[in-house]
């Protein structure tokens, strides 16, 4: 290569490779890249080294023991993956190479993003909050597994329950655990335990759903919507044992407990027949030691008791004696009550004698009596006075009524109406009108009318 000047810029091997690793990540920083893995080799660094490959190219990668730690997925020779990282450059043999930091099962990725948004989904609509998770019972009769009948899960928590709690009885509710409806199973047999539950004998009171290890498309069924909306809805306690420790699905986190495994959730459940009969040996030897300390206790206040206890016949005759004793002091205490109020009696009697009211009520009587008399005397005194003004008042009245003057000879003259006549100019002849004199009335009828001069 010449400069502008016709010199010529020469580079160095190292120096253009490492010209070259520059251009490389600067234009691919991160990318993701699908292929067949081929020569795979672990050397005792812990880095990986392998080729990806598909039909018309290969790429060299390396993943170095920092990044691989992190991923659960072994490549395999023949097995396509989806690896993301940067386009490198070897610059001791110059070799173009792919740096490798995520790894995952080709196909995965859409699987992983889907998974995501149905975790966010549910997240926010609380499926997966505190409050909604119910405690395991402490010693359950009776245990629901919903797994495929024929798959290891069952035959590894049976074999735990056997081993730990043989007593518990088990009901196995048979699903397919993958593939195509396995999720819909799943769900309808979370709800057709929960509808049984409590018609069975005895009374369903937990449930394990799961199943054994996989890849992601192997456990899908159990990060189903539908799949977390039955557990959700479960009113059995569930517990979801899906896969190895390193597994995870929306199953895990809808339900009340996650175990890692079906064995663990086994172990989980069921208390170890050893440890209880260790603790229950334990427990009978405090009650031992409490019920003999107890029993001192009684055996020493029963000791002390009998030492204060009297012969029954002792106690009745001093009983008998204070008896007789209360007997004499109730006597003299009723005979000093007696006298006592005998002589208030005497006292009160003499006091009411001194302020009888008989005497005063004979002297009211004769009191009474010339009160009488004096009203007597008094009403035939102011009746007599009466009379003889009553005779003056009549002889007065008499003087002056007209009846009087009717007895001298005079007349009182009215018409038919009762109208008193005093002029001439009232009557006219022919009319009737009715003359009362003394003693009687005259009926009358005008012949004349005559004026007086």
């Amino acid at each position: 290569m010449e400069n502008g000047s016709g010199a010529r810029r020469v580079y160095s091997v190292s120096e253009l490779n490492r010209h070259s690793r520059e251009l490389l990540e600067t234009a691919f920083p991160s990318v993701w890249v699908e292929g067949e893995i081929s020569n795979f080799s672990a050397p005792s660094s812990g880095h990986w080294y392998f080729t990806l490959k598909d039909e018309q190219g290969q790429l060299r990668c390396a993943m170095f023991r920092n990044r691989n730690a992190r991923t659960r997925l072994r490549p395999r020779h023949g097995e396509r993956l989806l690896v993301r990282g940067t386009v490198s450059l070897y610059t001791a043999r110059g070799e173009y190479q792919m740096i490798v930091e995520e790894i995952e099962a080709a196909g995965a990725g859409a699987l992983q993003r889907a998974l995501e948004a149905l975790r966010e989904r549910l997240a926010a609509e609380g499926l997966f909050a505190p409050a909604h998770k119910r405690a395991l019972p402490r010693f359950p009769q009776h245990l629901g597994v919903v797994t495929s009948a024929t798959g290891a899960a069952l035959h590894d928590i049976l074999t735990v329950l056997r081993r730990r709690y043989p007593s518990l009885v088990v009901s196995v509710f048979p699903v397919a655990v993958q593939g195509e409806g396995a999720a819909a199973q799943i769900a309808a047999a979370i709800a057709s335990a929960n509808r049984w539950a409590a018609t069975l004998d005895p009374p369903l009171d937990v449930l394990i759903v799961g199943r054994g290890g996989g890849s992601l498309e192997d456990l899908w069924a159990f990060n189903e919507e539908i799949v977390a909306r039955a557990i959700h809805a479960s009113t059995l306690p569930v517990i979801s044992a899906v896969g190895h420790e390193t597994d995870f699905t929306i199953a895990d986190l809808v339900a009340d407990v996650r175990a890692p495994t079906p064995s663990a959730a086994a172990e989980l459940l069921a208390p170890d027949r050893t440890q209880l009969l260790r603790a229950l040996a334990a427990t009978r030897q405090r009650l031992l030691q409490l019920a003999r300390r107890e029993l001192d206790a009684r055996t020493q206040r029963l000791d002390w008791l009998a030492r204060r206890l009297r012969h029954p016949g002792a106690r009745l005759r001093d009983q008998a004696q204070r008896l007789d004793d209360l007997e004499l002091r109730l006597r003299a205490a009723i005979t000093r009550r007696l006298t006592h109020t005998q002589a208030r009696l005497a006292h009160a009697q003499g006091t009411l004698a001194a302020h009888s009211p008989e005497r005063r009520l004979d002297a009211r009587h004769r009191e009474l009596g010339q009160l009488g008399k004096r009203l007597a005397s008094s009403m035939r005194h102011l009746l007599a006075a009466r009379e003889a003004r009553f005779a003056n008042l009549a002889h007065v009245l008499g003087s002056v009524s007209p009846l009087a003057t009717l007895a001298r000879g005079y007349a009182i003259v009215s018409d038919t109406a009762g109208h008193v006549l005093r002029d001439a100019h009232e009557v006219t002849p022919g009319q009737r009108v009715r003359a009362r004199i003394a003693h009687a009335s005259l009926e009358c009828t005008v012949d004349a009318v005559q004026e007086s001069v």
